[in-house]
């Protein structure tokens, strides 16, 4: 779905409903196809249209039984009697002159005869006949009881078929050293009636009447017909005028040619209408004469059933002789026949048949009548054989367009019927009119059958789409399918390269960069890839031109798809893998750094794109990459960082305990889900990261170290087993060590290289927030490692195995998020084999984790053995049981162990298998970006999108979600009006699964959305019920710090943001049929400052925040622009916009205090920021960044809990710091309006936007509600029932955006909603 603003439907809207039009005119955020559907190409249907042999009938032999004079004895004649014979009576003349006559007529109807002697007539076996013949044959048998024959050349065959099979047994068999007969199969065989039917015997017919139907179709079809009653309406027709039609037969200008062509047109439709297509394909497209045969043949059969005889072929046809289309033939003829007295009494012109007008009518009816589920249209042959005329042929060529637009079937179908060499040979027609029809037709044709590129590229049909692209004239959509089509041809087959490179294609491509119209500018780009793609001499080309130089134009466009495209082309560019000079290896490095800028694009599928293009590099210059990579995993052994993990080891980290432990119910990133790695995989596998880092002490089991073991987990093997030898936390620390400045004089001069740089955009990368994007990078890393390890670059970097799998539950990160169900509480156990339920979260007990002092792994109880040479990689049989004694493996190993140390008795020969590395990279790491866009072209273009079609089921969901949204407003807003004396009135009260740090009302369905640290559940306030919960996906030494609903007027999606900058949207929570799916994901803030990253931060929730750093990452979502603004750790705002997935702005804050709070107007340009120093400050967007900041306020002196904007054009700015004193400021004036001094303590705070409401909570256990006065309106100090228990310190509070309910989370997991007195509501 577009986010244009779709047309509001103003009819069937009452008065009350008034403010639906908004939500009709508000844009959709993350709703195009890049966020619908998977990337990746359409399942390319298996083409059966081309013909595996065309085939040509190179003789003919005409066997005669013409005893002139004297009748079969077995025949009784009628008087008269029919006696033509080749249209000759063989009586007119003496018998031997009769017989070389009808001889020479036949064989001019025949017209490929091979010239024999008449012979007296001898009497003829089938056997011999087949055996003279061979296969493939056809027999044509005119005369009585011709069914007989048919029945006997199938015993014959079948006869001769036991023979060979007898023959292939016995080696003595008098067969068996002849050469093998052919097989009978493949013959055809026409026959003129059944076994048991006599020829009819009419006079003003034939003898032959069967073979004047096979040879000269015309002439006896317009003789039947006025042997019919019905022409008595054509007035002075007779069998005598018809002899005199004027014209030739192959001449279509001509009345005869017409009535030919009509014939033509009209037998093969009726073939293609009733045929089974495989039949159809042989007996009418496989070998010219055979399908005129045909053609004829359905004639004779209408004729010969009209006089009660039944013709037979083999293979049998299924009947046609009542064809509807016979009666489009009778009345051409009549058309045709009406006209001849005066055509040859008077001289008058031919006036054309209006077939093939009518026809097209017909056909068109069907394309903008009918429904999808229906027939084939039957026109569709015809509008082949309208290819043919002038007349009809631009008329014929947008009515096939429109067929083919249907879909892929609709191609498979017209290429069926035998479409392809007309379209192919169009190509060579210089008409202007034709080619918007041409190119939109093959752009169709190879969206779905990419095959016939190289049936273009012989016919030099590239050269007509080469001059297409260059017209400046022609509009930019047609520009953008030749763009496709030359896309097509170039891909992946070297004749196309060569040829579009000698037609200058790169030079072309290159002028229409910067084309207004995007998808031309994505499709000239990936052009331009793939034309250089493993093709040196175009590189070059390229080079010459300054290709690389141009595309970078394109890495800032505002259409995502377009900078996915430049980094393709750039990937492909730099991704040769000829002999690199001085001169090339310094335009690699430039293209490099250019690509390492769209690190943190917002686009996954460019980031995606990235990766792919960045692994080119590394395999180019592989030994670099292996240099540096050697350096940094030094550095990460050497520098010390303090754990993330062990910082939380502390009594903060809440536990979940006892009944409440969830368990994991998976999520898919497009399906695409980290699988819990196998205890057999693990077990031949290394262990490369000492778990609990530098910090001496063990991770202990709590909600916040569940991490769900992944593909990208710490295990080793060939990287096509998916198996890493690098694994996450390693690759994360290594991204985060080298983020230190320190270290850039550590490690040397080389550290600023570029190689250095791209190794730090993939360490980045391999953290990204969008697993896919993550995967890759990981697969590119790790390759690199693998080369290490293979090649043996240092000697003592030997592999190390693991032997306890349970080790390995904390080695990742970045997991796949998974939804969590309640289940009874789990025990440690090793993780189970891989599945799709997910996976079980670690608990232990219910009291804080307690640190341990050993260097082991989790537990100091559970020690391992040392794995020797000869454990089989299959499963042994004590793995994952617990209770085996295992001695401590790195008690071995000095506490500065290596990255890839073995244990201690191992060897390498590990590295013997050393797979093509080159391949696995390019097999591996890809996306199917442009198989994806391709897919375009294969669905229908000129089809209403079906939110734009009023009556379509996607549309009247839409009606009904924006009547049901005033339906809230309006009550909302009732409620309201009454006044609100208290909300104290407890509505929900439910245990959440982890502690509420951050709480979301959905605006207008009763769903809330409870986050914690690392996992969002979601709860329906009305019903008191659990929807969902799911983990998040963030790293464990992260937390989840705001959220935000986009789109909530309609397909809601949820937002959240974490504080390591990383923003996740997801779509299908709270959904009973779908699991929940990562929508897109980026990285918001690059540099969240280090310092918050210690454990003050994670006391924040539960203590005074004036007492220390740390705001996480805050954000704020404005629908009607769909402008994020994100900010917090960082001294900038940054500005997102969804609809181009691009960092719009940097507003810097000009503080040295983090931001804490963000609210914006975008009428007005305005955003106002809340610090942590209590400064408020305010900037217009419209102004430069030195002058954007257009306030300060230094009123506040601790950190700001909240600043508030209000929406509208006077509206003021509300803002609270934890000290309790509430400010009001008009952002005109320079000092507050108002202060209220409410109580001190702070945790959270939230406005209500319509009612004149604000509530905050405290530290001290209690939630106070006040109005815009600030007057108390009521404390809530104790749950309701439950005994009056007392509520926890307060984490987070949310006012409904319309509704007055305030949901409140406290660090006592509980999570409640108040509203106002039942009788109000």
């Amino acid at each position: 779905m577009e986010s244009e603003m779709l047309q509001s439907p103003l009819l069937g809207l009452g008065e009350e409903d008034e403010s639906d039009l908004t939500d009709w005119n508000l844009p959709l955020a993350f709703m195009k196809k890049r966020h619908c559907e998977k990337i990746e190409g359409s399942k390319s249907l298996a083409q059966s249209w081309r013909m595996k042999d065309r085939m040509k009938t190179v003789s003919v032999a005409l066997v005669l039984c013409l005893n002139v004079g004297v009748d079969p004895p077995d025949v009784v004649k009628t008087t008269p009697c029919a006696r033509l014979e080749c249209w000759i009576d063989p009586l007119s003349m003496g018998p031997q002159k009769a017989l070389e006559t009808i001889g020479a007529n036949l064989q001019k109807q025949y017209e490929n005869w091979q010239p024999r002697n008449y012979t007296q007539y001898i009497p003829l076996s089938i056997y011999d006949l087949q055996t003279w013949m061979g296969s493939p044959s056809i027999f044509v048998y005119d005369c009585s009881n011709a069914g007989l024959i048919v029945k006997s050349f199938k015993q014959f065959a079948l006869q001769r078929e036991q023979e060979l099979e007898v023959a292939a047994i016995n080696p003595n068999h008098p067969l068996a050293q002849m050469p093998l007969p052919p097989s009978m199969k493949n013959c055809i065989q026409l026959a003129a009636c059944e076994a048991n039917e006599l020829l009819p015997m009419i006079p003003d017919l034939p003898a032959d009447l069967f073979t004047s139907c096979l040879t000269t179709p015309i002439k006896i079809a317009l003789r039947w017909f006025c042997m019919q009653k019905s022409v008595r309406l054509v007035p002075g027709v007779t069998l005598d005028l018809i002899e005199k039609i004027p014209g030739r037969l192959n001449d279509r200008r001509t009345p005869l040619g017409e009535l030919n062509w009509i014939f033509t047109a009209i037998t093969d439709t009726i073939a293609w209408n009733v045929l089974p297509r495989d039949l159809f394909q042989k007996l009418f497209r496989q070998d010219l004469l055979v399908a005129s045969l045909f053609r004829n043949f359905l004639l004779a059969e209408r004729i010969m059933r009209s006089y009660n005889c039944t013709p037979v072929s083999s293979p049998r046809l299924p009947p046609t002789y009542m064809h509807a289309m016979w009666q489009a033939w009778d009345l051409a003829v009549d058309i045709c026949l009406s006209q001849l007295p005066t055509i040859i009494e008077e001289g008058t012109a031919f006036r054309h048949s209006p077939f093939f007008a009518e026809q097209l009518t017909a056909f068109q009816v069907w394309l903008t009548m009918g429904v999808e589920n229906r027939n084939p249209p039957e026109q569709l042959p015809i509008v082949l054989q309208v290819l043919l005329s002038q007349v009809h042929r631009l008329r014929a060529l947008d009515l096939l367009g429109r067929f083919l637009d249907l879909g892929p079937w609709a191609v498979s179908l017209a290429l069926s019927v035998g479409i392809f060499p007309y379209v192919l040979k169009l190509l060579q027609s210089s008409a202007r009119e034709l080619r918007p029809l041409l190119v939109f037709i093959w752009a169709k044709i190879l969206a779905v059958d990419s095959s016939c590129q190289a049936d273009l590229v012989k016919d030099n049909g590239h050269k007509y789409f080469l001059s297409v692209l260059a017209d400046p004239y022609m509009p930019a959509e047609h520009r953008t399918m030749t763009a496709f089509i030359l896309a097509v041809i170039v891909n992946n087959y070297n004749t196309g390269q060569e040829a579009c490179l000698q037609g200058n294609l790169i030079a072309i491509c290159l002028e229409q960069l910067n084309d207004p119209h995007p998808l031309l500018r994505q499709w000239v780009a990936i052009c331009l890839g793939r034309i250089w793609q493993n093709f040196d001499s175009a590189r070059w080309c390229g080079v010459r031109d300054s290709a690389h130089e141009k595309l970078y134009s394109l890495l800032s466009d505002p259409i995502p798809e377009v900078r996915c495209a430049a980094v393709f082309a750039l990937g492909t560019f730099v991704g040769n893998s000829a002999e690199r000079t001085d001169h090339s290896t310094t335009i690699d490095h430039n293209v490099a750094m250019m690509l390492a800028q769209l690190i943190n694009d917002g686009s996954p599928m460019v980031r995606k794109e990235l990766v792919v293009a960045l692994s080119h590099l590394v395999v180019q210059y592989e030994s670099n990459f292996c240099t540096v990579a050697l350096q940094f995993m030094e550095e990460e052994k050497n520098y010390p960082l303090p754990s993330p993990a062990a910082a939380e080891g502390g009594s903060l980290t809440p536990v979940r305990d006892g009944p409440c432990t969830p368990r994991l119910r998976s999520v898919s990133s497009y399906g695409n889900i980290r699988a819990v790695t196998t205890a057999r995989n693990l077990n031949k596998s290394l262990q490369n990261l000492s778990l609990n880092e530098e910090s001496g002490s063990s991770v202990a089991f709590s909600p916040g170290n569940l991490s769900t073991s992944s593909s990208a987990s710490s295990t080793l093997g060939s990287p096509e087993n998916e198996e890493y030898i690098l694994s996450f936390e390693t690759i994360d620390k290594m991204r985060r060590v080298s983020s230190y400045s320190s270290l850039n004089s550590l490690i040397g001069v080389s550290f600023n290289s570029v190689y250095t740089q791209i190794w730090r955009v993939l360490l980045h990368l391999a953290a990204d927030p969008y697993p896919d994007v993550s995967d890759l990078a990981m697969k590119v890393l790790n390759s690199i490692a693998y080369k290490i390890m293979q090649v043996g670059l240092a000697c003592r970097l030997k592999p190390q195995r693991l032997s306890n799998p349970g080790e390995l539950v904390h080695a990742t990160v970045n997991a796949r998020p998974q939804r969590i169900l309640d289940t009874s509480s789990l025990t440690q156990s090793a993780p189970a084999s891989p599945t799709n339920k997910g996976m079980h979260i670690h608990q232990v007990g219910g009291s804080p984790p307690t640190t341990s002092t050993s260097s082991s792994s989790l537990t100091n109880d559970v020690t391992k053995q040392p794995v020797s040479r000869d454990i089989p990689s299959v499963r042994p049989a004590n793995v994952g049981n617990m209770g085996v004694q295992y001695t401590p493996h790195s008690h071995q190993f000095p506490r500065t162990r290596k990255m890839f140390d073995k244990g201690p008795e191992q060897t390498t020969d590990d590295a013997d298998d050393t797979v093509g590395h080159k391949s696995f990279i390019s097999a591996t790491v890809q996306t199917g970006f442009c198989d994806w866009s391709a897919k375009y072209f294969a669905q229908p273009v000129m089809k209403i999108p079906e939110e734009h079609d009023l009556e379509s089921q996607i549309r009247k969901e839409r009606e009904w979600r924006f009547l049901r949204n005033a339906r809230v407003r309006k009550q909302a807003q009732k409620i309201i009006q009454k006044g609100i004396s208290r909300l104290d009135d407890q509505i929900f009260l439910n245990r959440n699964p982890g502690v509420p740090s951050v709480v979301k009302f959905h605006p207008f369905t009763p769903c809330i959305a409870v986050a914690d640290k690392d996992s969002i559940c979601f709860w329906d306030w009305e019903k008191g019920e659990k929807l969902d919960y799911f983990h998040n996906g963030n790293p464990r030494y992260t937390r989840i710090t705001a959220m935000e609903y986009l789109n909530g007027q309609d397909c809601s999606l949820l937002l959240t943001a974490t504080d390591d900058g990383a923003i996740r949207v997801w779509k299908n929570f709270a959904d009973l049929e779908k699991n929940p799916e990562m929508v897109t994901a980026w990285q918001g803030l690059s540099d969240m400052l280090p310092t918050t990253r210690g454990l003050a931060r994670r006391v924040s929730i539960y203590l005074d925040r004036s007492k220390q750093g740390g705001a996480g990452m805050v954000v704020d979502w404005e629908q009607e622009t769909g402008l994020l603004m994100t900010s917090g750790d960082v001294r900038i705002i940054r500005i997102w916009d969804t609809d181009r997935e691009m960092k719009v702005q940097d507003i810097p804050t000009g503080a040295d205090s983090c931001v804490t709070s963000l609210s914006c107007d975008s009428h007005r340009s305005l955003i106002v920021a809340g610090l942590g120093d209590g400064s408020i400050r305010v900037f217009d967007r419209r102004m430069a960044l030195s002058e954007c900041r257009v306030m300060t306020y230094r009123e506040h002196t601790a950190w700001v809990v909240k600043a508030y904007l209000q929406k509208h054009p006077e509206g003021n700015i509300m803002s609270v710091s934890v000290n309790g004193d509430v400010r009001f400021f008009d952002p005109r004036m320079p000092e507050s309006m108002k202060v209220l001094q409410i109580v001190k303590g702070l945790t959270a705070l939230d406005i209500h936007p319509q009612a004149n409401l604000f509530a905050c909570g405290s530290m001290n256990q209690f939630t106070a509600i006040y109005n815009g006065n600030g007057e108390l309106i009521n404390n809530i100090k104790y749950y309701d029932g439950f005994m009056g228990q007392r509520v926890g310190a307060i984490s987070c509070l949310a006012f409904h955006p319309h509704w007055p309910h305030l949901a409140v989370g406290s660090n006592d997991y509980y999570i409640s909603v108040y509203s106002v007195e039942k009788r109000i509501r």
